[in-house]
């Protein structure tokens, strides 16, 4: 049988595989799945972007060429997404989120922007605060997305959420995971913005198998992300404690000309 690369742009972890039974563990019972095989693995590459993450249930790589694109996996277990694989990736929605602390702690404010077939339809920003952390504004973007998120799959849209935090997307999507467990304690401590933390993680329980939470690096010219910071200082500047739709026409650059966090 001849060799098939399998393309993955909406699944549990989107990529290029090599066999059949990786691919489907991605996609198997995954709302609003899409991927397509192809026969070679430069048409594999050029449908996904051109930056692929080459994945097989098989311990040996199976060719010197895959080992010299194979990633190696982040210590942390979180993959960074570039703006190349995140715009190959065939969603209906993808949401920026980012949170602006300044000073830190101090007046804190969240911001998200909405793609739609990536294109951007939208600009949210607010939850004021003016005794805030960083921490506790990512969250607080996360788990609007999240809220967001939910409406979207009920109308059958497939959903990324992109989020430069890593450290909220680990409270929610892992760490959550333990902490439930032992009664919402951890051995190092107090587990800080824990009421917020639950809400998230009972919200992204409901949603982990119809969604995307994906890391971002922030500030390296993705263009989501950078919307997503200029929203967040707006609600600084405008004390904006309600979650509210950005009212003005969306001029890229000229809101990427404003104060960034």
């Amino acid at each position: 049988m001849a060799k098939k690369y399998y393309v993955v742009w909406a699944g549990r972890q989107p990529g290029i595989y090599t066999d059949w039974n990786s691919c489907k563990a991605q996609v198997d019972k995954f709302a609003g799945a899409k991927y397509k095989s192809f026969p070679t693995q430069a048409e594999a590459e050029q449908a996904f972007g051109g930056k692929a993450t080459f994945s097989t249930s098989n311990s040996k790589t199976t060719s010197k060429t895959q080992s010299s694109v194979k990633k190696k996996p982040a210590a942390n277990g979180i993959k960074t997404y570039t703006a190349a694989e995140i715009d190959a990736m065939n969603l209906d929605v993808k949401m920026f989120t980012d949170g602006g602390c300044d000073p830190n702690p101090g007046q804190a404010g969240s911001g998200m922007a909405v793609y739609r077939n990536n294109k951007i339809a939208e600009l949210w920003y607010g939850l004021y605060n003016p005794m805030g952390t960083n921490n506790t504004a990512e969250l607080n973007a996360l788990h609007q997305a999240l809220m967001m998120a939910k409406k979207e799959v009920q109308l059958g849209h497939s959903v990324a959420i992109l989020c430069d935090s890593k450290y909220s997307i680990q409270c929610v999507t892992q760490w959550a995971v333990g902490w439930e467990k032992k009664g919402w304690k951890k051995s190092g401590g107090e587990i800080k913005n824990l009421e917020l933390i639950k809400a998230m993680f009972a919200l992204h329980q409901t949603l982990k198998d119809k969604i995307q939470v994906l890391h971002v690096n922030g500030h390296v010219g993705v263009e989501g992300n950078e919307l997503a910071d200029r929203m967040s200082m707006v609600a600084i500047a405008e004390k904006e404690t309600e979650f509210a739709r950005y009212p003005d026409p969306i001029n890229v650059a000229e809101i990427l000309k404003m104060q960034h966090g």
